[in-house]
């Protein structure tokens, strides 16, 4: 056997304890965002392009692929919208087919005057479909090459590649989906309780390893009861949907808001002190007070209440995030013993002195 074939051989050995990588790393990531970013990021680095980005499906019952915010190192242009419905021929195009393409192969198949701006705006090198058992779950498109000579057209084997990577993406953007539908509360389209108590647990263990401040916000609807009883059970969810917008209008993308149960929210600040904490939690309660909530013609006023506590390894180590939790409610106790529509900090001394109501 010649030196080329062996070296040939070593290749796919090295390329397959890669995709074995690929795998571990994709198939172990549940967090979407997360997960988009290291799937862009592995192909970058695979494929040797300066960009890539991927269209997906919008929302757990969209009908539209959307670019949003899952791409790196490409140029957007503002005239353009980066969406694809999902009875666009561009889809019917590639749908259930297990192949990649050059933007001229993929223009190629389309209809004449098919408007495939969102994608020849990109500049793509190749368009890779993201297929799950012949279903289409995203689409890939990677971006400029970079190359010494002058050819920058991918090798058939490079192809292969990039379709192994695309089918572990696929699972793993399934897998994904699979669990954001499970966590997230379909009124309010936050997550739920038990999701957020795991991630909480999670921040504080990396909070605990690099001395990091996290914070805990509980807030409570006041007086949600008569919005049901008054306007009808619509009217409540009504409430409950605007509020959680206003919420995710105001906290970080790297911040978690969940809807711990009725009309009880709590949220996870990231790497955020007190200060920091009581300022966003007066944002939220100041924001639904002003906010006008108008129900079938009926303006109806909304107030909430809020608790707020701090983990630090110093002053505040609590380990177990049911009492870190539970340090914000008695807060919130607090928040509507002296009048509600107000921000009250969990200090020791409030801790120690606050009874929670049976």
């Amino acid at each position: 056997m010649n030196s080329e074939v062996i070296s040939q051989y070593e290749k796919r050995i090295y390329d397959l304890e890669q995709l074995l990588e690929i795998s571990r790393s994709l198939c172990s990531t549940i967090e979407f965002s997360k997960l988009i970013e290291s799937i862009l990021y592995t192909c970058m680095g695979q494929m040797h392009v300066l960009g890539a980005g991927i269209f997906i499906l919008d929302a757990l019952d969209s009908d539209v692929f959307m670019l949003g915010n899952n791409y790196s190192g490409m140029d957007l242009d503002s005239t353009v919208a980066y969406r694809i419905p999902v009875n666009h021929p561009l889809i019917n195009a590639i749908d259930r087919i297990n192949t990649v393409y050059t933007l001229e192969e993929l223009e190629k198949k389309l209809p004449n005057g098919c408007n495939v701006q969102m994608i020849t705006s990109l500049r793509p090198s190749l368009v890779v479909p993201l297929l799950l058992r012949n279903h289409l779950v995203g689409i890939l498109l990677l971006g400029e090459r970079l190359v010494t000579g002058n050819d920058s057209s991918f090798t058939p084997y490079e192809k292969e590649q990039i379709l192994m990577i695309a089918s572990l993406a696929a699972v793993a953007i399934n897998n994904a989906a699979l669990v954001e539908r499970s966590s997230t509360d379909m009124m309010t389209h936050l997550k739920l309780k038990y999701f957020f108590m795991q991630v909480l647990a999670d921040k504080i263990d990396l909070a605990v390893a690099k001395n990091l401040p996290l914070a805990v916000i509980m807030l409570d609807i006041d007086f949600f009861k008569r919005f049901n009883d008054t306007y009808g059970h619509a009217c409540g969810e009504y409430v409950l949907q605007t509020v959680a917008k206003i919420m995710r209008s105001i906290i970080r993308n790297e911040d978690l808001a969940s809807r711990y149960g009725g009309e009880e929210f709590t949220i996870l600040l990231n790497n955020t002190g007190k200060e920091d904490a009581m300022t966003v939690a007066d944002r939220i309660r100041s924001k639904i007070e002003q906010y006008d909530f108008c129900y079938e013609s009926q303006h109806v006023q909304v107030t909430i209440s809020l608790g707020v506590t701090e983990f630090n390894v110093q002053t505040n180590p609590v380990m177990s995030p049911k009492a870190l939790v539970n340090q914000a409610d008695q807060a919130l106790y607090v928040s509507k013993r002296k009048g509600r529509n107000r921000v009250t900090f969990a200090d020791p001394k409030l801790i120690s002195d606050t009874k929670l109501p049976e």
